[in-house]
């Protein structure tokens, strides 16, 4: 592991690439197969002028009517896009970019779904089984990439894994997973985002429980993960205690919307099983900046808040507005649509708040925003070296 290295390209056009790639990866996608999870909404509201009053009195309203708090812990959405789609659209982006085959790996939350749905229509088998693994660790939930699980044995593993998930039983359970996870020779780990504090404990108390998790577990991570959707300043903060720790690093996109992904990995393989070996056996990793990561991440992330609300009127699983892939329990009967509860999409105030989060987020304002949110230096002036 000491000699592990990790090459960082910025993508300029075609030209500018070396030649002796023989394909590309797209990691960590997101399906409507996989569960978001809501708990983050009670701290954003609180932070967002106007909104804030109406949450906070929506909120108490609701506790005095039912003597309980929503527990937004339970309440979760979901993508809106198929993996028909998400695999179409990695695709299309890595041979029309970059002139070459595609491998791509769609990870939902604690769900194989979309690549065992895949695998029936590719007699090929290139289409990885994979999912993010949700690892809780003491005050916080580590998110482990798990790619490329072998078919045969796949949902018994999957089944393990979520147990644990729900269940956590103690640190020789976890070691255990991850030790046999590790006996499969071309099945990856890669501990995803890594410095995303999602609790909200602060970034100091983030590092402690990071640092004690890798201390425990890290001999069975193959790779850290710098993300599509976290700042630059903080991707190279991974980056760099990747090199220290000796790991290398893989890249991620994070999609949840309907763009592709915005950091690629370049390979010498032609086959996921291979590409998988570059990282375990090797210890070589390149990874690939596209254009747009380079565009401001506010603009981005609204983009995606428009994909979610958006009307899909030829939605495969039926799920054609918003309001149908946003799962809560409002009156104690279980998880349910929220179209269940609101048939006009809800209180006033949140159609408006949503209507100008889809505003924000359409593309006739993308360039405009774009434009305005520029307040970062351009990444490609940032970027230019390799480690």
């Amino acid at each position: 592991m000491d000699s592990a290295r990790s090459i960082l390209h910025i993508y300029k056009d075609l030209d500018g690439l070396p030649r002796n790639y023989t394909s590309a990866a797209s990691l960590h996608c997101h399906t409507y197969y996989s569960k978001e999870c809501l708990n983050f909404i009670p701290y954003y509201a609180a932070r967002i002028p106007i909104i804030s009053r109406f949450f906070e009195s929506e909120m108490e309203r609701y506790q005095s009517a039912n003597g309980k708090a929503i527990d937004f812990g339970r309440a979760y959405w979901t993508s809106p896009v198929s993996p028909r789609q998400v695999l179409e659209i990695e695709t299309l982006q890595i041979e029309k970019e970059l002139g070459l085959p595609a491998l791509v790996s769609i990870t939902d939350h604690d769900d194989i779904e979309a690549g065992l749905q895949l695998q029936l229509f590719d007699n090929s088998n290139r289409i990885p089984i994979s999912l993010e693994w949700t690892v809780p660790f003491q005050k916080v939930a580590f998110h482990l990439g798990i790619h490329n699980l072998p078919a045969e044995y796949a949902t018994w593993i999957v089944e393990e894994l979520v147990n644990f998930t729900r269940n956590p039983n103690n640190s020789a359970g976890l070691n255990d997973l991850l030790e046999q996870l590790n006996q499969y020779p071309a099945t990856l780990v890669v501990l995803n985002h890594p410095l995303w504090d999602m609790e909200h404990l602060g970034a100091q108390e983030h590092a402690v429980q990071l640092r004690v998790f890798l201390e425990e577990y890290g001999q069975w991570l193959h790779a850290l993960e710098i993300n599509g959707y976290r700042s630059w300043r903080e991707n190279c903060s991974v980056t760099r205690m990747a090199e220290e720790l000796g790991y290398p690093v893989v890249a991620g996109g994070d999609r949840h919307g309907c763009q592709a992904n915005t950091l690629l990995n370049l390979t010498r393989s032609k086959s996921f099983d291979e590409f998988v070996a570059e990282i375990r056996e090797d210890c070589h990793s390149e990874v690939l900046l596209m254009p747009a990561y380079s565009e401001s991440r506010i603009a981005r992330m609204l983009e995606v808040v428009a994909d979610v609300l958006r009307n899909y009127p030829t939605h495969s699983l039926g799920q054609t507005k918003w309001t149908d892939r946003i799962f809560i329990d409002l009156d104690g009967h279980g998880i349910s649509p929220l179209s269940r509860y609101f048939r006009r999409g809800g209180p006033l105030w949140l159609r408006a708040s949503l209507s100008l989060l889809r505003f924000l987020g359409s593309r006739h304002l993308q360039t405009a925003l774009r434009f305005a949110l520029a307040n970062e230096k351009a990444a490609g002036e940032r970027m230019g070296y390799e480690s």
